[in-house]
């Protein structure tokens, strides 16, 4: 654990990043001391209350639909009575109904099911809960939320099932899987061990505690769980969204594509936010590309190796061959100013002004999603510091002459908030992953790659699949996350024989969301691994033909045309002198490379998987650029303040 530098909670200042310091990072919290003293005053003032006898609900009443029941001075059945030492609660002999009120609160609502959520997720609800805690506003002890600070601090993680929540009143039951541990019951973690909540204390030089007017609400009536898978899946998605930034300028400079849809007085135009900072960032990924704009007629196609394909012998080890069309000139009527700006040679590039929308609508699309990402985050940052228990405390409500105006029941555990701003989220994430996979479909399809090989693969045998099946594993990704996409904000099912009668089902909606990323991330590395075959092809087709025409001899060059007359015939002229034309264009243009980060990307994915020149084994390649994606090995190329300059191209 690290124990320097601790995050200092006090209720109004937790922000994502120190959540995901302390859930991520191991950092330990400490307790204002400043804010203590409101939560001490806070707990004295409700016992102060209930020792002069007035109800208060989850005090002095049942819960939910058991809020009409009245609790007694004693048990109506004297056998009920706890004689001697009770080990619910420690020091004591016996207990009162209040205080076995909220022991029993957490024992019966700790029921949850499924696996055990990740140590990450549990720290963040336990940063939460301390936190909002910290308001004052809770009627808790200082020694039980100093108890529940150590239990963090020490590193013992309860075991929290993932599924049990409805998302109000609040998240009940995981919550009380939290707590159950501080009682001495339940399961933990400890040291990576799965052990009984009462051994991992007893490991970690804790004693378990019993629970006091309030307490076992206070622990578990909150929107701790919805709002730490929510905070920890923004943190992820932040950083796809700069990968999906990232894997699209990779396949931009694979295209050799059109820079137009990127320009800043384009979006100048139609502001919003993300899309803005989308093509921003991109422009930013591309800067340094000498692939972006290449005029049409530099750009060759794909053709098939062939052994008379390269003459010389430092040609011999390239893995395809290269061609255009000519064009000849009864096919240019009409079309004469385009060919008084672009030498008439059809080769890979379409002679069209606009690329396909997955890369011109690139901005618009990452841009929506970076904007539901930010509402999201407006939201939860809201909620990180926002009292979420019920009843609330107000100790020095002025005028105050009933107990209702000081302890007030109301809704704040009620999780819709978040709930739609995750379905906001939810339905953004099929999206980033559908236009990730629209890029890596067009790549290996060519019909649509613009002269690259089909599949990404010479396979002038006729035996290699190359990329094929990749962008079938992606298909079914996106297929999978659209089917997860139905927001589960919409569908409330009535608890608690009705008394809550509406619930938000928050907390399955932020779990879906981050079990969403791991796939979304999936998907960004297969864009990304297609891509970095398509550019070595761009790239090395390129300057195979920019080092033919450096040599100087039209022949050879001509050679790679289609379409070329014979030399008696009339036209053979201008054929020769137009090849002239490109070979002395070809032969001037500097190396052909990607931009800056894009380079240091496929520098990244080249230092574990190697270009594939014929069929291979696969999976061993998959497995190393999805690893390379969830350990952020592309953070330092995908995120725009480490990127020094932003350029339009001209």
């Amino acid at each position: 654990m690290n124990k320097q530098n601790p995050i200092v909670l006090d209720g109004n200042s937790l922000t994502r990043a120190k959540l995901v310091a302390v859930a991520r990072g191991g950092a330990h919290v400490q307790l204002d001391v400043k804010q203590l003293e409101r939560v001490r005053h806070a707990a004295d003032f409700l016992a102060e209350k209930v020792s002069c006898g007035e109800p208060t609900y989850g005090v002095t009443t049942g819960f939910g639909s058991n809020a009409d029941k009245l609790l007694g001075g004693h048990r109506l059945r004297d056998e009920l009575v706890i004689g001697g030492s009770d080990p619910r609660y420690p020091g004591k002999s016996g207990a009162s109904l209040m205080e076995e009120l909220q022991h029993n609160l957490i024992v019966t609502h700790a029921v949850c099911v499924g696996k055990p959520f990740a140590p990450e997720v549990v720290r963040a609800m336990l940063v939460i809960r301390i936190n909002t805690l910290m308001r004052g506003h809770s009627g808790i002890r200082v020694s039980t939320l100093e108890a529940l600070t150590a239990m963090l601090n020490r590193g013992v993680v309860p075991v929290v099932p993932e599924k049990g929540s409805v998302g109000a009143s609040g998240d009940l039951a995981p919550l009380s899987h939290l707590a159950i541990v501080l009682l001495g019951g339940g399961e933990a973690f400890f040291e990576g061990e799965r052990v009984s909540g009462a051994e991992a204390l007893e490991r970690a030089g804790l004693e378990p505690i019993g629970l006091s007017f309030k307490e076992g609400l206070a622990l578990n009536n909150g929107t701790a769980q919805m709002l730490a898978t929510a905070a920890l899946a923004l943190d992820e998605l932040e950083y796809l969204l700069g990968v999906a930034d990232l894997a699209a300028s990779m396949s931009l400079d694979a295209f050799a594509g059109r820079s137009g849809a990127l320009r800043s007085e384009v979006h100048a135009l139609r502001p919003h936010p993300g899309q803005v900072e989308a093509a921003t960032h991109v422009r930013q990924l591309l800067a340094g590309s000498t692939l972006m704009d290449i005029p049409y007629h530099l750009v060759p196609r794909f053709k098939p190796w062939s052994a008379e394909a390269w003459a010389l012998p430092e040609d011999q080890a390239l893995s395809f061959d290269i061609g255009w069309d000519w064009v000849p000139a009864n096919q240019r009527h009409g079309r004469e100013a385009f060919y008084d700006r672009f030498l008439p040679f059809k080769g890979g590039k379409k002679h069209q002004p606009q690329d396909a929308y997955c890369l011109r609508c690139m901005p618009q699309v990452h841009g929506a999603v970076r904007d539901a990402w930010a509402q999201a985050c407006r939201v939860i940052d809201i909620e990180l510091n926002s009292v979420t228990d019920n009843p609330l405390i107000f100790p020095d409500a002025e005028g105050a002459q009933f107990i209702e105006e000081q302890v007030i029941s109301a809704g704040h555990f009620h999780g819709m908030p978040l709930a739609l701003a995750m379905s906001y989220v939810k339905a953004a994430i099929p999206v980033l992953a559908s236009i990730s996979e629209r890029r890596l479909n067009k790549l290996v399809d060519p019909a649509t790659n613009d002269g690259l090989p089909a599949f990404l693969t010479g396979n002038e045998d006729g035996t290699d699949s190359g990329f094929m099946i990749v962008q079938y594993t992606a298909a079914a990704l996106v297929n999978d996350l659209a089917t997860r996409a139905h927001p589960a904000s919409v569908y409330s099912i009535p608890t608690s024989a009705n008394a809550e009668d509406h619930v938000s089902m928050g907390a399955n909606e932020a779990r879906h969301v981050l079990e969403m990323m791991e796939d979304l991330g999936h998907v960004l590395a297969l864009e990304l691994y297609t891509a970095a075959q398509a550019l070595d092809y761009r790239r090395e087709m390129l300057n195979a033909a920019r080092r033919l025409a450096a040599r100087g001899d039209w022949r050879a060059l001509a050679a790679k045309v289609g379409n070329a007359p014979r030399e008696d015939h009339p036209s053979h002229a201008q054929f020769k002198q137009e090849v002239q034309q490109l070979m002395a264009a070809l032969a001037a243009s500097e190396d052909f490379h990607p931009g800056t980060a894009v380079e240091t990307a496929h520098a990244l994915l080249r230092e574990r998987i190697a270009f594939m020149h014929r069929d291979r084994a696969m999976d061993g390649d998959i497995r190393a650029a999805c690893a390379l994606q969830q350990q952020r090995a592309f953070a330092a190329a995908s995120h725009p303040w480490l990127v020094a300059e932003v350029v339009d191209y001209p």
